[in-house]
């Protein structure tokens, strides 16, 4: 029987990415038999008795993709331990799905959900290029100059962003607002804001519109949907 690594067959169990997987053996977390394993070489069939956190771990058969058009308050992680609320209160399945990347506690928009591990690798693996598309409202009214830095790539705290999508939607003089909308395909922590803020320029609402080609303008916050795998993205 084929032996798979152990962070790799927590992944498609839905235990979390196989990086977080690889974090929970490294804390002690997963036991093999009655024995903790911190060893991340440690290879399974899937035949032993695996446990997370004293809880059996089986593979799904079923696979399912989610599209959550995540609400403003959430917190995009299975349990939050200041007890405040997360998007798996938003959606009800009986697999064990996670979040598959973050949008933060003051983003709105597209998140998607599964119990497949393997996407959630391909998802995050950066030679992908999974495109985010967002749109910002900014406190002013936004420079040519200012978009232009934006597209070319900017410093958010040593790190240069590449280069991104970047459309003027609206402007309004009166209410002294600007509204953009950004593509980017990389996944740092609050990229979008940081990248706005580099420029001077205060985020006011930020809601990720699309994720690849997948949207979820006629999908109501706070409401989800199933979707096909992987390859829908990229359609």
């Amino acid at each position: 029987m084929e032996e798979i690594r152990l962070q790799k067959y927590l992944a498609d169990c839905g235990i979390g990415s196989r990086r977080k997987c690889e974090e929970y053996i490294l804390e002690g977390k997963v036991e093999i038999d009655g024995k903790k394993i911190t060893e991340l070489g440690t290879k399974v069939t899937g035949k032993e008795n695996i446990t997370f956190n004293g809880k059996k771990v089986e593979k799904e058969e079923k696979k399912v993709y989610i599209l959550l058009n995540k609400p403003i308050g959430y917190v995009t992680t299975v349990k939050d331990q200041f007890g405040r609320d997360t998007v798996m209160e938003l959606v009800k399945v009986k697999e064990r799905i996670v979040p598959v990347g973050r949008l933060d506690m003051y983003t709105s928009g597209a998140l998607i959900l599964t119990n497949d591990g393997d996407f959630v690798y391909r998802y995050t693996h950066p030679k992908h290029e999974i495109t985010k598309t967002y749109t910002v409202t900014l406190k002013g009214i936004v420079k040519k100059e200012e978009v232009e830095k934006l597209r070319k790539g900017v410093d958010i705290g040593g790190y240069i962003t590449r280069p991104a999508k970047v459309k003027i939607l609206k402007t309004d003089e009166e209410k002294d607002i600007s509204r953009l909308e950004i593509t980017i395909h990389e996944g740092k922590n609050r990229q979008v804001r940081r990248m706005c803020e580099s420029v001077g320029r205060k985020v006011l609402a930020l809601h990720r519109s699309k994720i690849g080609n997948i949207g979820v303008k006629d999908l109501p916050l706070g409401k989800w949907k199933y979707i096909d795998d992987f390859l829908e993205i990229h359609r």
